[in-house]
């Protein structure tokens, strides 16, 4: 159903299955419930449409993940529409993955970085 916005890599995510274009991932399968990533701007998107943000539960708390939503449920039958959704989703998700710094090569080595005088 996604064929339109590109070469959907689907691989091992958990107990279910995560979805990836272009090396970015963008979305997951859990539960049989499609939860696509979101960011400050999409997020009252979902939120107005009754979408919930995926949570699971561990031994002593309560996990939600307010990044990835749980996909509207007209968009998952209808493959045009589900595709608007999936790429906004893989937009949300290109723009948080530039706005992670790399670490520095010295401290991916180990070394510390030496101010020269």
């Amino acid at each position: 159903m996604l064929q339109s916005i590109g070469p959907v890599s689907v691989t091992r995510f958990f107990g279910g299955a995560g979805l990836s274009l272009d090396g970015t991932q963008f979305g997951f399968v859990i539960k049989g419930a499609l939860y696509l990533r979101v960011n400050d701007v999409t997020r009252d998107k979902y939120e107005a449409l009754g979408c919930r943000p995926f949570s699971y539960a561990t031994r002593t708390k309560h996990v939600t993940v307010s990044s990835y939503y749980e996909a509207p449920a007209d968009a998952v039958d209808d493959p045009s529409e589900l595709c608007d959704w999936a790429a906004e989703a893989h937009l949300a998700a290109t723009k948080a993955n530039e706005h992670k710094r790399p670490p520095s090569q010295a401290r991916a080595k180990g070394f510390a970085k030496k101010k020269v005088s």
